[in-house]
């Protein structure tokens, strides 16, 4: 019954959000409420939640401060010069754009924190699409794709989990399937270069003809935010931005503080360096205020859907599951159904849930047939490009609102491909022979 209620909370969830019938703010506190209490727990639900919140609440602070930090520099102008020089190297081409963005994506993923990639991708991208009338849907596709194929690296997360729940070396997960992720990121790159022939091909429609090569970057009465001689452009101060950004960059890869703390910390000079009255300071956060609000609240209303999840062990009854459906036939072949399961299973469920609670009982079936953890460990990893996007996955949360998009119109628009990317990272590592097709032993 447990298990029946957690998968229809899951699927009752996206069916409300990809249909529009709900907003995913509203859904994340209400569906998991109703189904806590049709699970019997209505008593206990109220403490789930706050230590779900609790649990979620750095990520919520970081995305909080972060949005904020990178307003004040885009209002700035910082990425200005970077959106001039891409104007006048992409020559108006839409498809040089989403190509160059699926690069740039993939080149700052190598950091392994997803939140950092969207927020410098989107911040250098998102002017250039607004000015060449490129789908945000776009630029929200490209470089999650690119961040999922990049977060298997060691400390990205995934690979880190599957290692220790293996107990095998991060190495012998991620090394042998460096061929799979550099096929993953060839492949990033082609789709974003297949997405880009089909935006110049729509933007070439009349009505909706693409800028000249040459277009200005002074605003337009659409684009009210691109004029140079907007009151919130900081010229005078492009050095001491660029600096803080960069010392901010560098810190968060070295680990130097918490990211909520960095980031709070960061937005706090930032202001006091571009807005230093209190009345610049409160016009800046009124206009701000809706998109930190959106996006804030929504990571906290998922951390109200993963408590319930958790609290009432709707999750450990959804692992469970996953073994029990898996026939005996299938035994032999267990390191290919492992990196297939993956897809649906690290969606569903969180990464956490799925490293600690399934992946040991499919390693200790695997061994039967001959096949070691470190096979079921690489095959694990497989679907995180599909996992992000989750609604437990609170980055991908920030991406929508930093582009501007609905969480369930990105979900059915990249959908697709995140799924193709997952099942060609699969096969690159069966024809690699990494993750074995069939298992060395009998079994018995």
């Amino acid at each position: 019954m447990l298990t029946f209620l957690a998968y229809g909370m899951v699927v009752a969830f996206m069916a409300l959000i990809m249909s529009k019938r709900m907003a995913p703010l509203t859904a994340l506190i209400l569906v998991p409420l109703l189904f806590g209490a049709m699970a019997g727990f209505t008593g206990e639900l109220g403490k789930m939640m706050l230590e779900g919140v609790t649990r979620i609440a750095p990520t919520g602070i970081m995305l909080m401060f972060a949005i904020l930090f990178f307003a004040i520099m885009i209002d700035a102008g910082l990425f200005e010069p970077f959106v001039k020089f891409l104007v006048r190297a992409v020559h108006g081409d839409p498809m040089k754009v989403v190509v160059g963005t699926a690069v740039l994506a993939l080149l700052v993923s190598l950091d392994g924190d997803g939140s950092t990639t969207y927020m410098i991708t989107t911040a250098a991208m998102l002017p250039l699409y607004r000015r060449l009338g490129i789908q945000p849907l776009v630029l929200a596709c490209v470089t999650i794709m690119a961040s999922g194929v990049m977060n298997v690296i060691p400390w990205g997360g995934p690979t880190a989990r599957a290692a220790t729940a293996l107990g095998v070396d991060s190495s012998e997960i991620f090394l042998p399937m460096l061929p799979a992720m550099a096929a993953g990121a060839a492949w990033v790159v082609y789709a974003a270069y297949r997405i880009g022939v089909r935006e110049r091909v729509r933007l070439a429609e009349p009505g909706a003809a693409p800028l000249p090569a040459d277009v200005s970057l002074e605003g337009t009465p659409e684009n009210p935010e691109a004029r140079l001689d907007d009151p919130q452009r900081r010229p005078g101060r492009m050095a001491i931005n660029a600096t803080l950004t960069a010392i901010l960059m560098v810190a968060l890869m070295m680990g130097a503080m918490p990211l909520p703390i960095l980031f709070m910390v960061g937005f706090a000079v930032a202001m006091m360096v571009n807005h230093p009255s209190i009345g610049e300071q409160k016009a800046f956060l009124s206009r701000h205020a809706g998109n930190v609000l959106a996006v804030s609240g929504l990571i906290f209303a998922a951390g109200i859907f993963t408590g319930i999840l958790a609290g009432t062990k709707m999750v450990d009854a959804m692992a469970g599951s996953v073994i029990g459906i898996i026939p005996k036939s299938l035994g032999p072949y267990l390191a290919v159904v492992t990196g297939i399961l993956s897809i649906p299973f690290t969606f569903f469920i969180s990464n956490d849930a799925f490293y600690f609670g399934v992946l040991p009982i499919l390693a200790k079936a695997g061994e039967v047939y001959g096949i070691s953890a470190a096979e079921i460990g690489r095959a694990s990893i497989i679907g995180q490009p599909v996992h992000l996007l989750s609604p437990l996955v609170p980055s991908t949360y920030l991406l929508v609102g930093l582009v501007g998009v609905e969480f369930g119109d990105h979900q059915r628009y990249t959908i697709k491909w995140a799924f193709l990317t997952a099942l060609l990272m699969l096969a690159v590592g069966v024809a690699t022979a990494v993750i074995p097709m069939v298992g060395r032993a009998a079994g018995g």
